[in-house]
């Protein structure tokens, strides 16, 4: 197993602990990794995007003006596709581009985040992260004593405190175990977890 500094806040090595290999230190293989990315940025997306066409676009009763003897090309309905203001042809309707993927390859692709973070030297493990008050300014003071400026924050429940205060810093997101996900790992540079989550985040993988 390998070992892994715990700091507290201040940035201070106040212990040691034990990684799980079968966590943090598996074979890093980036081809599972864009399936599962992929995957999650698919289900994420609102599929609302709709367009109108010929028959859905407002006028088109009368014929614009008579089929012969005007020097025009015919016309039957203001709502063609050629003219401006007419339908759209073969035009986003609503859909649903979500879709799923084995439970095994999800939970190896999580692992396989974790120990890209770990082998990077981008991880770090925190004893306890508790402020005060929801104060965005305290958050970002805690973040600024690790250097850090795009981090990602794994609590072991939510915490409200830590979750609002962290909502209007700029390149720094909150998740607890229960919403721990590839795509959000591999978006921030650095991975922080609160000592107190890695028992649930093991109870969650290993199951």
């Amino acid at each position: 197993m390998a070992v892994c500094d715990v700091l507290n806040t201040r940035a201070e090595k106040v212990g040691e602990i034990d990684l799980n290999d079968s966590l943090f230190n598996v074979e890093i293989k980036t081809g599972i990794l864009h399936e599962v990315v992929c995957m999650q940025r698919a289900n994420r997306r609102s599929g609302s995007a709709c367009t109108k066409t010929r028959g859905e676009v407002s006028g088109g009763g009368a014929k614009p003006w008579r089929q012969k003897g005007t020097g025009r090309a015919r016309a039957g309905s203001r709502t063609s596709p050629v003219w401006r203001g007419g339908g759209t042809v073969f035009g986003p309707k609503p859909r649903d581009y979500s879709y799923s993927m084995p439970k095994k390859v999800k939970r190896l692709a999580l692992k396989m985040a974790l120990s890209a973070r770990n082998q990077e030297g981008n991880l770090v493990i925190v004893d306890s992260f508790e402020l005060p008050e929801i104060k965005t300014k305290g958050f970002v003071g805690v973040m600024s004593n690790f250097k850090f400026d795009n981090c990602l924050l794994i609590t072991s429940e939510i915490d409200d405190k830590i979750s609002i205060s962290a909502r209007n810093a700029v390149g720094y997101k909150v998740l607890s175990v229960a919403g721990l996900n590839v795509y959000d790992i591999l978006k921030h540079s650095k991975l922080m977890l609160i000592q107190s989550s890695l028992a649930k985040i093991e109870e969650r993988l290993m199951a």
